[in-house]
């Protein structure tokens, strides 16, 4: 596998942060891998739960946010790569201020159809 050009630059970090950052990376995955199976678990199980076209957005939002999160996830990872290589700043992410937002969204529906269809 060919080593991006960015990891030839500036000083190898300790090692400990860097692996500090890869489980980070990874708690990210997971996030987006349990919003995943959630999509999947409302499209394929909550036939019951409201209107099918309310719960088919639902599904497709957790699934949309999944992929945002894993695109977001690898940029905040290589982000942070590069800031300890060169000794700056960790790089400020607009990933928690997305999950954190999209994730009321999609509960508040979630919340307002099982109000709704009781």
């Amino acid at each position: 596998m060919r080593e991006p050009q960015w990891r030839r630059e500036g000083e190898e970090p300790d090692y400990r942060f860097s692996l500090a950052n890869e489980r980070t990376f990874l708690a990210w995955i997971r996030t987006a891998l349990g919003l995943l199976a959630g999509g999947v678990l409302l499209d394929q199980f909550a036939t019951t739960l409201g209107p099918a076209r309310v719960v088919k957005g639902l599904a497709v939002a957790f699934g949309l946010l999944a992929a945002a999160l894993c695109a977001l996830a690898y940029q905040r990872w290589r982000g942070n790569e590069i800031a300890m290589r060169h000794a700056r700043r960790l790089p400020v992410t607009p990933a928690i201020a997305l999950l954190a937002s999209m994730t009321v969204a999609i509960a508040l529906t979630t919340a307002v159809i099982v109000l709704v269809h009781r």
